[in-house]
């Protein structure tokens, strides 16, 4: 075969540069084995002498060394600034499985979302999720990007909470609806005491926190969790019945009902009185006390938990409880904290504090 010199000197050119750029990639990869070397003896020679706190800085800044796809399949580590907000972001969608579900903890929408995840995605060089129908599917760089950024927002945690007040004592964050915050708050002395070498903060909302973000430590909820990293413990019941004040007037005498407006409206109990009572609500509350005021004023009937209006000596309740608003309740952790003495401490406190009053819980008391 006669190859003319023309094509034989681009092909030998052509080798040469793959050569080239063969040995380019040899030298970045020794370069950064050995950047990874020396930082690996240095960090292991200073966090030997480092406090806790100290050590969550070094994790969560060694950070931005993150794993990035080589070429042919092969890893290799080199310095890539990923902030902490985009990996916040990162955590969301991979553990809610797509953009709507995370657009409910992140308060952005699914289109910022999308461009944030794909700009992440860029910045690394590969896909990290296969986006289908159903949801978001990690890809094997998504799930080692998930493992490493859990790691970073563990140690953040540890640095936020050592940052946050000059006592040593743990804080444990409980989250509960505004009934369940004032069930446990009056009850505080069986849950926390001085000696106890820990500090305790309510966190009290309509909203589900996330614990998986490390937002609350505790939560007291009506639902099993679903996540895979939470963990969860049954309680008991609770029930939930019609409440009127104890003196035959205004609203009460007339059979109005007192209603709930705002971000109360989307519990099930305002739910399930707006559908069976909604044209003779009367009056309305922006939150729960509220509505229990007007309601002990006269003001008309309301649906409440039976341990707070079995507990209330101004209300009585008029009927059984009503059937489909009975729910569980669940004692909720993270599943990497659950053990740690401070959390243990307190959930098991307040798991043995619920089930002790389950005939209240459950509407079991005798009507009044």
């Amino acid at each position: 075969m006669i190859v003319s010199s023309g094509a034989w000197m681009a092909s030998a050119h052509g080798w040469s540069k793959a050569q080239s750029i063969r040995a380019k990639r040899m030298r970045d990869r020794r370069d950064c084995t050995g950047l990874l070397a020396s930082r690996g003896a240095w960090a292991r020679s200073r966090q030997a002498r480092l406090s806790n706190a100290s050590k969550a800085c070094i994790l969560a800044y060694d950070a931005c060394f993150a794993l990035q796809p080589g070429s042919q399949g092969v890893f290799h580590f080199c310095k890539m600034d990923i902030g902490w907000d985009d990996l916040r972001l990162f955590l969301d969608v991979a553990r809610l499985g797509g953009l709507s579900a995370a657009t409910r903890t992140t308060r952005l929408s699914a289109a910022t979302l999308g461009r944030r995840v794909t700009a992440l995605e860029k910045q690394i060089g590969e896909p990290l999720f296969v986006r289908q129908q159903t949801g978001y599917q990690l890809t094997p760089v998504g799930e080692e990007l998930l493992r490493r950024a859990e790691e970073v927002e563990a140690a953040m945690q540890s640095l936020t909470r050592w940052r946050e007040g000059s006592l040593p004592d743990r804080i444990v964050r409980v989250s509960a609806g505004p009934w369940t915050s004032a069930f446990v708050s009056a009850h505080i002395g069986e849950i926390w005491t001085v000696d106890d070498g820990i500090r305790v903060e309510l966190v009290t909302t309509t909203d589900r926190v996330d614990i998986g973000r490390r937002a609350a430590d505790i939560g007291i909820r009506s639902e099993r969790p679903t996540e895979q990293w939470l963990a969860s413990r049954l309680s008991g019941k609770v029930a939930h019945a019609i409440y009127s004040g104890r003196h035959l007037i205004n609203g009460i005498a007339a059979g109005l009902f007192v209603g709930v407006t705002g971000e109360g409206a989307n519990i099930a109990s305002a739910r399930w009185l707006q559908a069976h009572h909604g044209d003779r609500i009367a009056v309305r509350g922006n939150n729960t006390h509220s509505v229990r005021e007007l309601v002990a004023a006269g003001a008309g009937l309301s649906v409440f938990p039976c341990f707070v209006g079995d507990s209330d000596p101004r209300l009585v309740r008029v009927a059984h409880p009503i059937p489909e608003l009975e729910t569980d309740q669940w004692i909720v952790t993270h599943h990497e904290e659950r053990h740690a003495p401070p959390v243990r401490k307190v959930a098991d406190r307040i798991a043995t504090l619920m089930r002790a009053h389950q005939p209240l819980f459950r509407g079991e008391t005798p009507i009044r």
